[in-house]
């Protein structure tokens, strides 16, 4: 027996068949979501335009492209330029993925807040690779001890 019953409520039978469509449909969606995370890769390029690093899902490097203009650079600032691209594609990640969740599983924002959370605390944005001006240097402080105690190296005794 399903359908209403005297009082206006589903029979149990009726009910337990719209939990269990309901339950397919939300895996479905989370199978979707599966596949399109899975499917996610992020491309870029450094600012010089010297680099470009390719990433998947997973934060992995797919693809890397160095230009011959690298060999009027120093290995370390190759390596910094790398690594920074990298970074910032790797950063691209979990707004990629936010935006992948919204589409397929948007109405269960507690599962879309913790994945899409741990994807920024796995990637987060790299510090700004535009040169900062060198700071001041610190006050010395008042009781500063580097003076020898008080008195001149210079004095003859």
């Amino acid at each position: 027996m399903s359908g209403p019953t005297a009082n206006g409520n589903l029979s149990s039978t009726a009910g337990v068949d719209q939990w269990v469509a309901r339950a397919r449909a939300k895996a479905e969606r989370y199978q979707e979501m599966k596949a399109q995370a899975g499917q996610i890769s992020v491309t870029e390029t450094s600012r010089d335009g010297l680099v470009t690093v390719s990433i998947d899902s997973s934060g992995n490097v797919t693809d890397m492209r160095i230009t011959d203009q690298v060999r009027e650079l120093s290995g370390a600032e190759v390596a910094a330029a790398v690594l920074m691209t990298m970074r910032r594609a790797q950063a691209k990640l979990p707004e990629k993925l936010a935006e992948v969740m919204a589409a397929t599983i948007g109405d269960d924002a507690q599962t879309v807040d913790t994945i899409v959370g741990n994807y920024r605390a796995k990637f987060p944005e790299p510090p700004s690779d535009e040169p900062q001006p060198p700071g001041r240097p610190a006050p010395r402080p008042a009781n500063d001890d580097d003076d020898f105690g008080g008195e001149s190296v210079m004095n003859e005794e």
